[in-house]
């Protein structure tokens, strides 16, 4: 465990590095971005590492997975993210323990997530899932919404009991006008922040970026990156 321990202390310095260097360049105080480490097929054990690390944010994508690790894990002082298309059938297991859904991109998305969340008594963050590869369907390769559609599920999550409008987040399209253009897709997302935060001031967070693209993400003016390989290295036989 050790080893383990060494391996991912590195992996992390490496990454607040990148982080830190990034702010610099864009002329910004490393306060303003939040990495959280998407610990997806990764062991509870490692969530304990890394929070023994001072990691303090940690997502998912699927909840079979998470829902057992963040049980294993609920002593840590952890805000956990839930950042994969989420089905509404999974909502009341998801709502258990996450504290933000990322990629909230459908209103019936929108009303299970508020049934669970009175049910269970939380309130559960929210972040608009942006599609910035959205076709004819209105929905990305990836999930979210298209940028046409953004306000009116804002204000359908800003209206639902239990549930926080926090914000915005993205995955840079690898087809469509932005493929390709990490940085492009990127200030596009915080112009469509730009545009929210008119209506709803308070929904500040910007997710996007990351292990291959954080230093566009934190250029653009992202104030969360999402981290996995980069920190936890990739497994064999996953790809």
């Amino acid at each position: 465990m050790t080893d383990r321990k060494d391996e991912l202390a590195v992996n992390l310095a490496r990454v607040e590095e990148r982080i830190a260097a990034a702010c610099a360049a864009a002329g910004r105080a490393r306060d303003e971005v939040t990495l959280i480490v998407v610990t997806k097929t990764y062991p509870a054990s490692d969530v304990r590492i890394l929070s023994e690390l001072g990691v303090r944010h940690v997502a998912e994508n699927r909840d079979q997975d998470a829902a057992p690790k963040a049980a294993e894990c609920s002593d840590l002082p952890l805000t956990w993210h839930f950042v994969g298309q989420l089905q509404t059938n999974k909502v009341r297991s998801v709502v258990g323990y996450a504290d933000l859904v990322q990629s909230v991109d459908r209103s019936r998305l929108v009303t299970a997530l508020s049934k669970e969340a009175v049910r269970a008594g939380r309130e559960v963050g929210c972040l608009v899932q942006v599609a910035l590869d959205a076709g004819a369907s209105g929905r990305g390769e990836r999930g979210g919404v298209a940028p046409g559609s953004v306000a009116e599920l804002a204000a359908l999550i800003a209206g639902a009991e239990g549930l926080r409008l926090d914000g915005l987040m993205t995955v840079a399209p690898l087809t469509g006008e932005y493929a390709g253009r990490e940085q492009a897709a990127f200030e596009r997302l915080m112009d469509l922040s730009t545009d929210l935060r008119r209506t709803h001031p308070t929904a500040n967070m910007v997710s996007a970026g990351m292990s291959a693209d954080l230093e566009q993400a934190v250029a653009a003016g992202a104030t969360h990156v999402r981290v996995g390989s980069a920190v936890l290295g990739v497994r064999p036989g996953l790809g």
